[in-house]
């Protein structure tokens, strides 16, 4: 339900959205990325040329300014819509939202993470790539310098998306390893800031899988 003013613990991710900008060379904006493309971006850590199409741009910055006017931040409504997780009292500007969690180690328990598409996925990846969101509720930890996921972090993030989406694919089809990729974007380039998350990207998955991940059907075109 959207609220009348924005929550505290949402407010810097207003300000730090609207004073953020990618600069994508004209000449790469339009560039549809094969899997071995995105496997070597994330393998070279060049997370900031992934990006959404100008046409989607466009769209997407309108859907943010309506969504933004009507719940305060997207981390608000992305918090009271699409998780519905409710933010302890504690939450503030600088912290972002704080949850009760089963296990503070990210991914552990299921109860403290979930698994969604992207509403708004990158359409500079080839169509047979699926783009999905985990939102997690205990804080996954970077390294305060460079802000890229610490080693640890990477070892239970492996470990999470092997038994996750690797295992299940791999009922199918014992080669469903090259199927799957994730990358952690640095906070500078989050759209949705204050809500810990990864990306996973899967190649070639019946959508019947992706249901079983999400809970829900794809949106109609």
């Amino acid at each position: 339900m959207p609220v009348s003013a924005t929550p505290s613990w949402s407010q810097a991710e207003v300000e730090s959205s609207q004073s953020t900008q990618r600069h994508i060379p004209p000449g790469e904006q339009s560039k549809v990325f094969s899997w071995a493309d995105v496997r070597h971006i994330i393998e070279t850590n060049r997370l900031d040329v992934i990006r959404r199409q100008p046409s989607r741009r466009v769209v997407y910055k309108a859907w943010c300014k309506d969504i933004i006017a009507a719940y305060g931040s997207i981390t608000a409504y992305m918090c009271a819509e699409r998780l519905q997780w409710t933010p302890l009292p504690e939450s503030s500007a600088e912290s972002g939202p704080v949850f009760n969690f089963q296990n503070p180690t990210p991914f552990a328990d299921p109860n403290d993470f979930k698994i969604l598409r992207n509403d708004w996925p990158y359409g500079s990846f080839e169509p047979a790539i699926t783009h999905l969101i985990v939102w997690s509720k205990p804080r996954i930890q970077t390294d305060p310098e460079s802000g890229s996921i610490t080693s640890e972090s990477s070892r239970l993030i492996n470990a999470f998306v092997d038994r996750s989406f690797v295992k299940r694919l791999e009922r199918e089809d014992p080669r469903a390893a090259g199927k799957v990729l994730w990358f952690k974007n640095w906070e500078a380039l989050q759209s949705v800031r204050g809500l810990e998350h990864i990306h996973v990207l899967v190649k070639d998955v019946p959508e019947g899988i992706v249901e079983e991940w999400t809970g829900e059907k794809a949106a109609q075109p």
